[in-house]
């Protein structure tokens, strides 16, 4: 009898971390966007220096709550305070389970006063809906999910186009496409601006310090907005951005997206995993790296140690409120970038040309998962796990490897450790994981989001040059 659940199928494994581990669905697919408008170093270095266009209209689910109980929902599920929220902005999202450990995030516009939209991946869009469904809530829900992985040629439409016009020539970009001047408000806050002659929704964005905006609007509209961004585009130095640049921004800006949806345990969640289908993004997803644990708990992160600590406000109940009260802040393990070392970079590229030993895992870039949730072990000299590494790639901006961590909060910037890089006894079976061998990487713990640390502020190493 085939399993209708995800709570049927974890039944019939012999490991949950198992299943996730040899999941064939691979990593996180960003579709529909071509890979390269021009080259992806040139697109990264665009929204550093001068200005870029970012298509977010196809990997993400929209989520639209409507109704009297929407703001109850939101600030039930969510670790934010819902205090000084009003219609027109937009919040992270930050859910948890009644155990305390993350579920996901995306991020939640008000647009009128009984109307909102989550914009984000699925785990936090599927906790919305279980609990607009079972909670009592007077809400309807609008599911606008997100494109295919591989349409293979097939169309593909959204409720919306959306668009970011980001870098340090935004703002000049944006205010031509206005004809005029436009008022740079507070971030997260949104308005309206003209394009084309048509009226777009905006939110005030910004990465590197430079104010931009993300825009969006009915789909059919995308083409003749595109157009009119990238003509007006032309003098500033924008360019498209295309799906393989991407997601690597991140690795600069210091957001770790794909932690597990931490839900596969526990009484608590019995019920919700029993409303998640087989063909859920919880039940299909996959985990890669190097830790390694029989324990699926051992992969739960709680807000501290992803960066949401100050998003968590004991003002209103929620689900999680008990467990993050009884936790100590300064005891979680925090988050930062790894700056990994050239050499040992160096060695894994040149492990491809050798034809007489197994090479090292294969380390894409710009962006290097190979799962939908990316765990390796990051280690100290002793070889003790000090945390894990979750989101790794290459800055053609710093001209470095780099990953986001969460590790002990003892761990002082500018300290060297080593990220274990690869899967034990040559792989998993995975559809992304070729024969390899593991390498340990040293890196240099850094900020986020990512900037060169001072040579004189790192212990003695490789970036001392002592």
């Amino acid at each position: 009898m085939t399993a209708n659940s995800l709570e049927a199928l974890l039944g019939r494994q012999e490991s949950i971390v198992g299943m996730l581990r040899n999941s064939q669905l691979g990593a996180y697919v960003y579709p529909v966007v071509a890979p390269e408008f021009s080259n992806w170093r040139s697109e990264q270095w665009a929204w550093q220096h001068s200005a870029v266009l970012f298509d977010q209209s196809h990997h993400m689910v929209n989520l639209y709550i409507r109704g009297r109980d929407a703001l109850r929902l939101l600030s039930d599920t969510m670790i934010n305070s819902t205090k000084g929220w009003a219609v027109d902005k937009a919040k992270q999202y930050v859910p948890t389970t009644p155990y305390g450990h993350v579920i996901g995030d995306g991020i939640v516009f008000w647009l009128a006063e009984q109307e909102f939209l989550y914009v984000g991946r699925a785990p936090a869009s599927n906790w919305l809906r279980y609990h607009a469904a079972t909670g009592g809530y007077d809400v309807s829900i609008e599911l606008d999910d997100r494109s295919p992985m591989r349409p293979m040629g097939k169309p593909v439409t959204r409720s919306v186009w959306r668009f970011q016009i980001q870098g340090p020539n935004a703002w000049a970009v944006i205010e031509k496409l206005n004809g005029g001047p436009l008022e740079q408000l507070k971030f997260f806050t949104m308005s309206t601006m003209t394009i084309a002659g048509r009226t777009v929704r905006t939110l005030r964005h910004g990465m590197s310090g430079a104010p931009g905006l993300e825009i969006w609007g009915p789909y059919e509209e995308q083409e003749e907005i595109r157009g009119a961004i990238l003509e007006a585009g032309k003098e500033f130095g924008l360019i498209a951005c295309g799906s393989r640049a991407y997601p690597s921004n991140t690795l600069e800006s210091g957001w770790i997206p794909s932690p597990l949806p931490a839900i596969y345990t526990g009484e608590k969640l019995k019920g919700f995993r029993e409303w998640l289908g087989v063909d859920s993004y919880e039940a299909t997803g996959s985990i890669g790296g190097s830790f390694v644990s029989d324990r699926i708990e051992d992969y739960y992160l709680n807000p501290w140690e992803l960066g949401y600590g100050p998003f968590v406000k004991f003002d209103h109940d929620f689900h999680g409120r008990e467990a993050l009260e009884a936790l100590d802040p300064a005891a979680q393990r925090r988050k930062v970038t790894l700056a990994w070392h050239p050499e040992d970079m160096a060695k894994i590229q040149a492990s491809l040309f050798d034809p007489d030993v197994v090479p090292y895992k294969f380390f894409d870039v710009p962006l290097a998962n190979y799962a939908s949730s990316n765990y390796d072990r990051v280690v100290d000299a002793d070889g003790r796990t000090v945390g894990l590494s979750m989101f790794t790639g290459y800055s053609f901006n710093e001209k470095q490897a780099l990953s986001l961590a969460t590790v002990d909060p003892a761990i002082e910037v500018g300290t060297e450790l080593r990220v274990v890089w690869g899967e034990e006894n040559g792989g998993t079976a995975k559809t992304t994981v070729e024969p390899h061998r593991q390498l340990e990487v040293r890196a240099i713990v850094s900020p986020v989001p990512y900037s060169r640390v001072a040579r004189e502020t790192y212990k003695e190493g490789w970036r001392t040059g002592r």
